[in-house]
């Protein structure tokens, strides 16, 4: 019998700034092609879980495992900036705030990393670019820079250029919460897109109907600890844990 592995594997994640412990103990895994949304209040741990996953907040102990390879092992200086980027190559991310180069077009704030990282031709990361933002509905902004286009459109681009990278897994942390309302369906038609052609995908978020709507699985963190997990229409609408029901209460008042 084979031992299952899951896709992403966090063991034992501790992360403490300082005196202040924002991750305690978390296990969790995630089996590829699953969709699972993060969700709580702000200053649970969120973010910092997920900016862990590709050791952008190194973990204080515990593991991360991405695909059976441990992503955060202690490796000397050179070794672990080889093993790292080679990690980071397989994790798209994609942040708050769009991290687009403002001097460089479209075209080349995507072509720039397969360029630099993966040592692609030209002509292969023209071919990536324009592929990429066929997908996301932004090709005739290719030669624009980001001064010229919406939030949406730079959060649609930030996406694109995640995913020219190919990555195995997709990681969200609120990617829509600095748009605009009538920006935020656009950005969320776009993972909703990449749901359905089964990407992997972790995404932090404070929009619960996204969630539920796209979501395999739903994650409540609360203090840095995962209080309560389960399928969205469980964990929306017959929660088992008071701090959840709390949460999810002032939540959908404050959305009316």
């Amino acid at each position: 019998m084979t031992h299952h592995r899951p896709f992403v594997d966090i063991r034992h994640a501790q992360k403490c700034f300082g005196e202040l412990e924002v991750l305690k103990d978390i296990s969790l895994q995630v089996e590829q092609q699953q969709i699972v949304a993060i969700i709580g209040p702000s200053g649970s741990g969120k973010s910092t879980l997920l900016r862990a996953i590709n050791d952008l907040d190194p973990l204080t102990s515990g593991e991360v495992w991405l695909d059976g390879v441990q992503v955060n092992k202690l490796l000397p200086h050179a070794q672990y900036e080889k093993h790292i980027n080679q990690v980071r190559q397989q994790i798209g991310m994609v942040f708050q705030h769009f991290n687009l180069f403002p001097h460089l077009t479209v075209r080349e704030n995507i072509t720039l990393a397969p360029k630099l990282l993966k040592g692609v031709s030209d002509d292969e990361a023209n071919a990536l670019a324009e592929q990429q933002l066929e997908h996301v509905g932004l090709i005739d902004r290719i030669d624009y820079h980001p001064s010229q286009l919406s939030g949406g459109q730079k959060q649609r681009v930030a996406i694109a250029r995640a995913l020219a990278m190919k990555p195995k897994l997709m990681l969200f942390d609120e990617a829509t919460s600095a748009l605009d309302p009538e920006l935020v369906e656009e950005v969320n038609q776009v993972m909703k897109m990449l749901a359905e052609e089964a990407m992997t995908m972790i995404i932090v978020t404070h929009e619960m109907g996204f969630a539920e709507s796209v979501c395999d699985r739903v994650l409540f963190m609360d203090g840095g600890v995962v209080v309560e997990e389960g399928a969205p229409e469980v964990v929306f609408h017959n929660p088992t844990q008071d701090r959840t029901k709390n949460f999810l209460r002032k939540h959908l008042e404050g959305a009316k």
